[in-house]
């Protein structure tokens, strides 16, 4: 009897693929979605800490203190954030978000001791009023931008580019944007829209740098100006940000999340967050504003204390979460498997954020979806999570012999890959070997 060759699926054409390629053959569409890059790039789980033993001196942790504190801001501000832990919001807005989902980052970011951020489309009651230190986003779209809520901030925020869609806008369809939204963007109930990819008053860094004057006139110089770049270029792009007056630099990776852009988008274009810190932290050392002149946050995929304390032995001052955050909400939750499993997916894989119909209440503004989540409730869980991570990077950073997380740093640090040692500059695990680097 002869044996049978069993069937062999494809390496190029999966099920996924064929998939994707059936859905567009039937619609003429492109897929549209939320979230970050699902497909596997080199990320902060290809590094290793070297901890402690002899020829370094361990701390003991539960009698010497590891400090977490971060000021941002300190260039030109005359009233700089403070801040109590490295680990900040991102960007999300009120319309991608219900109004509850932004009242509870506001809440557990205060509670936690960091800053949240408004995202597109302006600021609400809400979370100014449950934020102690609030970052206010000027985007492409000027949606709900007012003179009034600049001055209202604690920080400002120009968003050049995101990680999920660097040189892309985004998109907030119809269904989302209700009597409340409609009003605060100025914009027509009910309408699909999409936010520009590019700022409408200026093209390059020298308009930049007159934006950034106007900005710190309305303010009185008082608080710190951000620049966020989408990770493409972080070298060049992060000495332009500077050059044009940034007091931060917000760096964003391609697993950083987004509410809906198209999916060819996600995965493919931009770098992985791992491959934007080193560039970006030489950057900051050739003008000699690295730590003590210009901060770096970094964001993309962050998700817990170990990832916190590699992106600052890269050379980070603090990172942001978006996704992270959502989930400690209670996004994804299991709890709504039969809704999620009616909206045709399952819990851990809804990424239909565009669509309002979110089970959770985060991503929508359906009344009865929306009051669904707690504030203060959900704001407490991200209190705790933020906790936890704090506690890990402390706990990473004491068993490396230092006393606050920014003294970490690249020699802390072995990679598992020769791609993640080239691209976080850090020793291949067993060797004394940095690819790339000239001996």
């Amino acid at each position: 009897m002869t044996e049978q060759t069993p069937p062999r699926m494809s390496a190029t054409f999966t099920p996924e693929i064929n998939a994707e390629i059936r859905r567009a053959a039937a619609t003429g569409i492109y897929d549209i979605r939320g979230g970050g890059a699902k497909r596997r790039v080199p990320h902060f789980d290809d590094l290793l800490f070297l901890g402690a033993s002899i020829s370094r001196y361990p701390l003991e942790g539960y009698r010497e203190t590891c400090g977490t504190d971060v000021t941002l801001g300190t260039r030109h501000a005359s009233t700089p954030i403070r801040l109590d832990i490295p680990i900040t919001i991102a960007g999300m807005s009120f319309g991608a978000l219900s109004g509850n989902a932004k009242e509870a980052l506001g809440r557990g970011a205060t509670l936690a001791g960091t800053s949240t951020t408004t995202g597109d489309g302006g600021m609400t009651e809400e979370e100014r009023g449950h934020s102690k230190t609030l970052v206010y986003q000027l985007l492409p779209s000027r949606y709900g931008m007012n003179p009034d809520d600049l001055r209202r901030a604690d920080a400002i925020e120009v968003v050049v580019g995101q990680g999920a869609k660097p040189g892309g806008g985004g998109m907030l369809l119809g269904q989302k944007i209700s009597d409340r939204v409609a009003e605060m963007r100025t914009l027509p109930k009910g309408i699909d829209q999409r936010s520009a990819c590019r700022h409408p008053d200026w093209t390059g860094p020298d308009d930049l740098e007159i934006k950034i004057l106007e900005l710190r006139e309305i303010t009185g110089w008082r608080v710190p100006v951000y620049i966020k770049i989408g990770g493409t270029r972080p070298y060049y792009d992060t000495m332009l940000a500077v050059k044009a007056g940034a007091d931060v630099v917000v760096l964003d990776g391609m697993q950083g999340g987004t509410a809906a852009t198209q999916d060819v988008f996600i995965e493919n274009v931009g770098l992985p967050t791992l491959a934007c810190i080193r560039p970006a932290v030489r950057a900051l050392q050739d003008m000699g504003l690295h730590r003590d002149g210009v901060q770096l946050v970094v964001s993309g995929g962050i998700r817990s204390g170990a990832d916190v304390a590699k992106a600052i032995a890269m050379g980070a001052d603090a990172v942001a979460i978006g996704t992270a955050a959502m989930v400690a909400l209670g996004d994804n939750d299991p709890r709504w498997e039969a809704e999620y499993q009616a909206l045709g997916t399952t819990a851990g894989a809804y990424d239909d954020w565009h669509e309002g119909r979110d089970p959770a209440g985060i991503t929508t503004q359906d009344p009865a979806l929306a009051a669904r989540l707690d504030p203060v409730a959900a704001g407490r869980r991200l209190r705790n999570y933020l906790a936890v991570m704090t506690l890990e990077a402390q706990t990473i950073a004491r068993a490396c012999g230092h006393n606050h997380l920014h003294n970490l740093e690249p020699e802390d640090l072995c990679a598992l890959t020769v791609e993640a040692a080239a691209m976080a500059g850090v020793p291949l695990a067993g060797t004394d070997w940095v690819p790339g680097r000239m001996v």
